[in-house]
Order: structure tokens, then C-alpha cells, then sequence
């Protein structure tokens, strides 16, 4: 079983930056592909980011490409998402998700683990 736990997330203006944190409570964290979703309210959950086990290969929705950064460090077993140039149509419960395979996944039924969310507001 793995666990995931968001953190980063809160309220910023208009064309500020956040950095959100996914930790992860499992031992080979480093064979784990992960990614980033999104669910505002009223609409279905969406892909933001995905990265490969190694870091080595990185995807991302067209609507934050440039302004989204994903990353992770094995090490500490923690994924993050640098957010940039955020606008309030980026407000939403951003989830980590986590799948045991050396595949990019970009589709939220290819991941087997969710975290809670957190949440990001974007104001005008």
C-alpha cells in the first residue's frame, strides 16, 4: 500500500508562483511513476504533469505547459509541481498520484494511488 500526501497548496494572487509537495510512505519509491491532477469544482479531474521513475522523461497538459515544472527527488521520496504565472483558472484540488511502472502515465485510470489533494486558489 502507498501513501501519498499533498502539501504546498493555498491561496496566491493572480500570476504568483507555488510549489506543491507529494511524499510518498513506500520503500522503492524511486520505481514509482507519478503525476499530477487536477479537479475544479464542477468539472471532471484533468491531467496537469506526469514524470518518469528515473525523472528522465516529463509530460504536461497544454494549459500549463511553460508555466508548470514537475520534479522529483527519490531520495526523499517526494514529487513536486513548481507552479508559475498562475492564473484563477488554475484553482483547483491538485491530487498526486503514483504507479508502479517505468511508463509515462498521463491518464488518471493508469495510476493506482491517489493522495488527498490539496487545494489551489488562484484570485484576480
Amino acid at each position: 500500500q502507498v501513501q501519498l500526501v499533498e502539501s504546498g497548496g493555498g491561496l496566491v494572487q493572480a500570476g504568483g508562483s507555488l510549489r506543491l509537495s507529494c511524499t510518498a510512505s513506500v520503500r522503492t519509491f524511486g520505481s514509482y511513476a507519478m503525476g499530477w491532477f487536477r479537479q475544479a469544482p464542477g468539472k471532471e479531474r484533468e491531467f496537469v504533469a506526469a514524470i518518469t521513475w528515473s525523472g528522465g522523461v516529463t509530460r504536461y497538459a497544454d494549459s500549463v505547459k511553460g508555466r508548470c515544472t514537475i520534479s522529483r527527488d527519490n531520495a526523499k521520496k517526494t514529487v513536486y509541481l513548481q507552479m508559475n504565472s498562475l492564473k484563477p483558472e488554475d484553482t483547483a484540488v491538485y491530487y498526486c498520484a503514483a504507479s508502479n511502472t517505468i511508463m509515462l502515465i498521463t491518464t488518471d485510470n493508469g495510476y493506482e494511488y491517489w493522495g488527498q489533494g490539496t487545494q489551489v486558489t488562484v484570485s484576480r
